[in-house]
């Protein structure tokens, strides 16, 4: 089924899908500034991202998980390894396979994006009311729950299996 016929068969779905992307572009609007000074691009940091997520992964990994070719993965590492953001090396079960992991200084800066993004939220939530602060609080831990039973992939694309417990059992248990 493509997001058309769920949009129909869930309009309200489509209407916060809407009103999240709104809200998205203006936060990029308010990043715009602070952002250009960590002088990397949004998909070095996506790739710094996923990279740190994972752990380390193979440039095969990489590709996939980014959905873009190999060769293109190998190019934007290549761009964060002179930065100093992420590391190559051999991967000593297959030396045709290289892996790719994050430095101490991508780990700086993913920091410096994250505290960007709190900064930034902070500030919004101070422009919102109390009572309108507890609406965003429920719908954040209602969206928390659903991320934690949402089913993940792995690197090959199968499904991974899910803890039992969602955050928010576990914080009502």
């Amino acid at each position: 089924m493509d997001d058309t016929n769920e949009d129909l068969q869930r309009p309200m779905v489509a209407r916060v899908m809407a009103a999240f992307e709104a809200f998205q572009q203006r936060l990029m609007a308010l990043h715009a500034v602070e952002f250009t000074n960590l002088e990397i691009t949004m998909a070095q940091a996506k790739l710094l991202y996923v990279v740190t997520a994972a752990g380390e992964l193979s440039m095969s990994e990489t590709a996939q998980r980014l959905g873009i070719t190999a060769s293109t993965a190998s190019g934007a590492v290549d761009r964060l390894v002179e930065l100093g953001l992420l590391e190559r090396s051999d991967d000593p079960t297959n030396r045709r396979q290289v892996r790719v992991s994050v430095t101490q200084v991508g780990r700086r800066t993913l920091e410096q994006l994250q505290d960007l993004n709190t900064r930034q939220l902070r500030d919004l939530f101070q422009r919102v009311t109390d009572e309108d602060l507890r609406v965003v609080e429920r719908a954040t831990l209602i969206l928390a729950e659903a991320a934690a039973a949402a089913p993940t992939t792995d690197a090959d694309g199968a499904v991974a299996s899910r803890s039992p417990m969602s955050p928010v059992e576990s914080r009502s248990s």
